[in-house]
């Protein structure tokens, strides 16, 4: 008589940051497969970002808890694995919070470059709601060729709804049809649009407000409530691209932009006026100032705007903060970045003038107190020397809580960028 290994339930770790829950986006696994110690097995939306779960045990998958598209309570069952005596560490797992449960990066870490090696050439398995058993592309419908790659459960969920599932995008990795998605097409075909209105078949879209969506809406709402004030100044950046120029030209390889630029001025700004590099403790009356620059930065990413953080900006080199907005932007938008990058910044350099506008009063990104905002950089007449002349010149502009800091501090600060955009050789008396 045989005897079924005994289940183990991993359930969804804590994944920091005072997180709560995560939406389950893709299953890596589906019921039948044999995972090992530390292999990632879902990809979940957590309100900071796209985050990879590693199981800690090896075993056999008996069950996957959730569909894609569902929201799980962090302690709530999310994989159950029947684990043999043959799959039984002679140590135990690596445990997270006293939970048993692995956080991303937290395991084992000479496997997380492998799977990141591995990840375009490996087939993700067929989940119980969302990932694929091979990869996902979106399929024109009716060729025969190239079916959408979706999972049975939605197919059937599809089916006895009447939904063509070939005539749906898909919202999933790759563009994967997900359960969601299904139940997009149901409440578009039972609540129709009025004839004539909105684009192709008139109807209306609902895009959940959760996951980052929900997160940057709760964050806004907090900014919203804060008095702020913003003061703005036209600066001619001529030197500023000519000194960009010069870098390029003796340091290709180093990559050296105009944000890398910008956050070295800022870093120098912040250790003048620490004033701005502070928050407000409302609860103890008490304006906390950090001796440490966390500069965030604003990145548009297919996802939404993320706010990546750089730790220990004021220890960086020109150089190495170019690195690091570099490394950090391209995970923003990738999906990988994990939760602790995008929080805990001290101050935020928000580049808008990538979108082609001039000024903004942009919201703060609480709990800072404080924001640099950069416009576009375009050719105005200036008076350069006593002379009019066609020169590069962008609007800058400071907004910042009036509670922590006062107009004479936020004032000082955006002179103190101001004048260094415009003769950069100021920063070597900051060095």
């Amino acid at each position: 008589m045989t005897t079924s290994p005994p289940a183990r339930v991993f359930t969804l770790p804590d994944l920091g940051e005072g997180l709560t829950g995560a939406e389950v986006v893709a299953w890596r696994v589906a019921v039948g497969d044999r995972v090992a110690i530390d292999q990632v097995v879902v990809d979940v939306e957590t309100a900071k970002a796209t985050v990879e779960v590693p199981v800690p045990f090896a075993g056999t998958v008996l069950e996957l808890h959730g569909d894609a598209g569902e929201v799980l309570d962090v302690g709530a069952p999310l994989l159950t694995v029947g684990v043999a005596a043959a799959d039984r560490p002679a140590v135990p797992a690596p445990r997270a919070n006293g939970s048993g449960s692995v956080l991303v990066g937290y395991g084992t870490e000479h496997l997380t470059a492998r799977r990141r090696r591995d990840r375009g050439a490996a087939a993700p398995a067929t989940p119980n709601g969302c990932a694929a058993s091979a990869p996902a592309r979106q399929t024109p419908p009716g060729d025969p060729a190239a079916p959408l790659v979706i999972s049975p459960l939605v197919r059937r969920f599809a089916r006895e709804h009447g939904v063509d599932v070939a005539l749906l995008t898909g919202s999933g990795p790759h563009g994967v049809v997900c359960r969601r998605d299904v139940e997009e097409a149901i409440s578009r075909a039972a609540h129709p649009a009025p004839s004539g209105a909105g684009e192709r078949s008139g109807g209306t879209e609902r895009v959940p407000l959760r996951g980052v969506l929900g997160s940057a809406a709760e964050k806004f709402a907090v900014s919203g409530r804060t008095p702020t004030a913003t003061a703005w100044v036209d600066v001619d950046a001529t030197g500023l691209l000519e000194a960009r120029e010069v870098l390029r030209a003796a340091r290709p390889a180093r990559g050296i932009g105009l944000l890398a630029l910008l956050a070295r001025i800022c870093v120098t700004g912040l250790g003048e006026f620490p004033e701005l590099n502070a928050t407000l403790d409302a609860g103890r009356g008490e304006i906390v100032r950090f001796r440490e620059v966390h500069l965030g930065f604003a990145a548009q990413t297919d996802r939404g705007l993320l706010v990546p953080v750089v730790r220990g900006a004021h220890a960086r080199s020109t150089a190495g903060l170019a690195a690091d907005l570099s490394r950090l932007t391209a995970l923003a938008r990738a999906g990988e970045l994990r939760p602790g990058a995008l929080t805990g910044g001290t101050f935020t350099l928000n580049n808008y003038g990538v979108f082609g506008v001039d000024g903004s009063t942009p919201l703060l990104n609480p709990p800072e107190a404080a924001m640099l905002g950069v416009g576009r950089i375009v050719d105005k007449p200036w008076v350069c020397g006593g002379q009019l002349a066609v020169r590069k010149v962008v609007q800058l502009s400071i907004t910042f809580d009036h509670r922590v800091c006062d107009g004479r501090s936020a004032a000082g600060f955006l002179r103190h960028v101001a004048d260094r955009v415009e003769r950069p050789t100021l920063l070597l008396a900051d060095l």
